[in-house]
């Protein structure tokens, strides 16, 4: 009798490629580990309703760009008080839950894998409530605020961060695997890359290179990072990636378009080349860049938006010295010249921890 293969559920949300790639690396990854494998990708925030994707995807990208101060407050609130914390994960649950149940019912996996927190939310609850009876993984690629990421009730934690398994396991409990994994990025950051090769495919100059980067949706103090890098004598150009942003890449070329030692990128797919051609990147938002800037050896320095998850990820790139943390210009120039005199070499030993798709199949096999 021919055996029937195993069939993962993975559940992104469209709000920035700090879902959308580990989804897609994740799926990529549990193919070519067992080929037979029937991966479904679906977006939660659709599967749990309009009232959760009006919330989560439009309400923020609202708040982003005119009223910053009230995201802020949001979050400082939701981490300081259990009360209104617990609160809102209740009522997130009970809205969401019956959608995301219906798409586990349709779409019929032997596991489900969510790399969105809110999904990951939804699903421990239906875990822990025994409405879910397939085992459920979150992937979690942030640095810090598991209070956001982490969910009791799910079944498997899988880290890009080693230094998160205390937090996780804080937030979750003791009935939850936690594991530090690779496979939730780039496939090529596994491997090395040679600064000058990628140099050159990028078509790069001699010189101090610095990759200027608001991911995903483009948000911080870019123009000014910009202006920062360009006033130091040693910069040959400054790179800005401005991921899916138009608006901010039309205007950055209308002020740029000129000069020389600039150059205006949008969304790429070539940032494992991008972090090993520069000596320094300026981001703001944390997640997955950082870690892929730390294994290719390019100092990183969080600046220009430092707001909600953001400022959580920043102590902990403190303490960890995973990223230099700076809230003013004066004080990027400083960090600037800090990462410009030395760079790192590559940090190669992620690519020793257990790959996210083999943890998720071997779930997947114990729950046939």
């Amino acid at each position: 009798m021919e055996a029937v293969p195993p069939r993962v559920l993975i559940v992104t949300a469209s709000v920035g490629e700090g879902h959308d790639l580990p989804a897609r690396t994740l799926a990529a990854q549990l193919c070519a580990e067992r080929p037979e494998t029937e991966v479904v990708v679906e977006d939660g925030l659709v599967a749990m309703g309009r009232l959760i994707t009006a919330f989560s995807e439009s309400g923020p990208r609202l708040v982003f760009y005119r009223f910053l101060w009230l995201w802020d407050l949001t979050f400082w609130l939701f981490a300081r008080f259990p009360p209104l914390r617990g609160g809102g994960k209740w009522l997130l649950a009970r809205v969401g839950g019956p959608g995301m149940l219906r798409l586990v019912r349709r779409t019929h996996p032997d596991v489900v894998v969510s790399v969105y927190p809110q999904s990951t939310e939804v699903l421990g609850w239906l875990r822990r409530t025994g409405k879910l009876d397939v085992p459920a993984v979150a992937g979690v690629t942030d640095l810090a605020a598991m209070h956001y990421w982490a969910a009791r009730g799910i079944d498997l934690h899988l880290l890009t961060h080693p230094e998160s398994v205390a937090e996780v396991r804080l937030v979750a409990g003791d009935g939850t695997e936690v594991r530090s994994v690779h496979g939730l990025t780039s496939p090529e950051f596994a491997e090395p890359r040679d600064p000058g090769e990628a140099r050159r495919a990028l078509g790069l100059p001699n010189g101090k290179v610095v990759l200027v980067s608001g991911g995903g949706w483009g948000v911080g103090d870019i123009e000014g990072a910009v202006d920062t890098a360009l006033e130091l004598e040693q910069v040959a150009l400054v790179v800005c990636l401005c991921g899916r942003n138009e608006r901010l890449r039309t205007l950055l070329e209308g002020r740029y378009g000129g000069d020389r030692r600039v150059r205006i990128e949008g969304f790429t797919d070539r940032m494992s080349d991008w972090l090993a051609a520069g000596d320094a990147l300026v981001h703001s938002t944390g997640g997955l860049t950082v870690l892929e800037a730390h294994i290719r050896g390019c100092p990183t320095i969080s600046y220009g938006w430092g707001r909600g998850h953001i400022r959580s990820n920043n102590a902990g790139y403190r303490r960890y010295g995973l990223a230099d943390v700076v809230t003013s210009r004066s004080g990027l120039a400083a960090a600037l010249g800090r990462a410009l005199a030395a760079r790192k070499p590559q940090d190669l030993s992620f690519a020793a921890l257990p790959s996210a798709a083999s943890l998720v199949l071997e779930l997947a096999d114990r729950a046939r």
